[in-house]
């Protein structure tokens, strides 16, 4: 018995990290190209919700409008959700200074981050809908790389690349983590296989025209690109559009956002399940089953092996070495803890399992959440 499950979740964790994005791989050795034109420039509604984002507003939005794309095919859109900091003051005398029109909308009380983008879309005049965090730099050419890909009917939603930064704007590594260079390799493939199923939403686009109002409880970010495949369009990462984004300052805050993200993420899968069924939507189900719902539920697999391997510990050398093996492993993760964070010269030995067992216990943390049937609406804005 013992044996069996030990087997059973070493096989369903390396098939999670190691199995599937082989697979992943293979499959895309070949591609599926997606048809850019760079001259493709549709017309461009920017979508931006905020909530209490005095202290970093101005900068975005002078970001937006420094864009190198035609300011006539360009409009900002910003839904202030109950702020009462000033920030609805800051986004009137830039709108009263600003060629590019930029509208404000009020809303009152609050009601969350897709509540506010079901209103903004409904004003909205672009062709294509670009959503934006209320904190996040694009790089000059990061919309027009975004818009580029759309001139491939089949597309209907593009993803740019995020990295993080200190507050000297320097950029932490590549995306801050060999978790986030893991996650962009693993898109590229994605993209070359058809379409990816995980988005940053600090940086993507979509076609208004497909567009579908969500409920306030669920994650834009993850239900509209899954909207999007069922509609039978492409979900496609674009690595040339840059966000930059204040890494958070400690693990305390990157734990509470990640189980914030999962938690909502989880009910978008239960909300969406019908796209994980392999007869009806072949390899995307495939691609979510083995991308999101394993990888947010591998804390379960990963628990019992711990504890099986030692109960295991004097009936094999493959069972000692894994019992030794992860000792060390999770004895690395600890000493992360102490290490300074989200810093170029911190031993990747140690931040890579200190973040992998952070990412874990936030999938559990929220899984026992979305059990006992807790669900978010409203959103603390990421800071750094």
């Amino acid at each position: 018995m013992f044996e069996f499950l030990f087997w059973v979740c070493a096989i369903t964790v390396a098939y999670v990290y190691v199995g599937y994005p082989l697979l992943a791989a293979f499959i895309a050795l070949r591609p599926k190209p997606v048809n850019k034109r760079t001259d493709h420039q549709p017309r461009v509604s920017i979508l931006i919700p905020a909530h209490n984002e005095a202290e970093v507003i101005e900068a975005t939005l002078r970001n937006k409008l420094a864009l190198n794309y035609p300011k006539d095919k360009l409009e900002i859109r910003v839904v202030s959700d109950a702020s009462d900091d000033g920030t609805d003051d800051i986004i009137q005398r830039l709108a009263a200074e600003s060629a590019i029109p930029i509208h404000l909308h009020r809303q009152e009380p609050r009601q969350g981050k897709t509540a506010g983008i079901n209103t903004l879309v409904e004003q909205a005049n672009g062709e294509i809908l670009a959503f934006a965090d209320a904190n996040s730099h694009w790089a000059p050419d990061a919309l027009a790389e975004l818009a580029a890909n759309f001139a491939d009917a089949s597309v209907g939603y593009v993803t740019g690349k995020m990295v993080y930064t200190q507050e000297d704007g320097t950029l932490v590594g590549d995306g801050c983590s060999a978790y986030m260079r893991f996650e962009n390799w693993l898109r590229e493939k994605e993209t070359a296989i058809g379409s990816i199923v995980g988005v940053d939403g600090g940086i993507d686009a979509m076609r208004k025209s497909i567009y579908q109002p969500l409920r306030p409880d669920q994650l834009p970010d993850f239900v509209q690109p899954m909207g999007v495949v069922e509609q039978g369009y492409r979900v496609v990462y674009e690595p040339k559009a840059l966000l930059k984004e204040p890494a958070l300052a400690d693990a305390d805050s990157e734990f509470a956002m990640r189980v914030r993200v999962t938690l909502r993420a989880l009910w978008a899968l239960r909300d969406m399940a019908h796209l994980m069924n392999p007869m009806n939507h072949g390899r995307y189900a495939i691609q979510l089953v083995s991308h999101k719902l394993l990888r947010y539920l591998a804390f379960i697999p990963l628990v019992i092996l711990v504890f099986v391997s030692i109960v295991l510990l004097n009936d094999g050398v493959i069972y000692a070495l894994a019992a030794i093996g992860q000792l060390a492993f999770y004895t690395c993760a600890a000493l992360g803890h102490y290490e300074p964070e989200r810093t170029d010269n911190a031993s990747a030995w140690i931040t890579v399992p200190y973040y992998f067992v952070l990412l874990n216990l936030a999938c559990a943390k929220a899984a026992i959440a979305y059990w006992r049937g807790d669900r978010m609406v409203t959103w603390t804005p990421r800071k750094g």
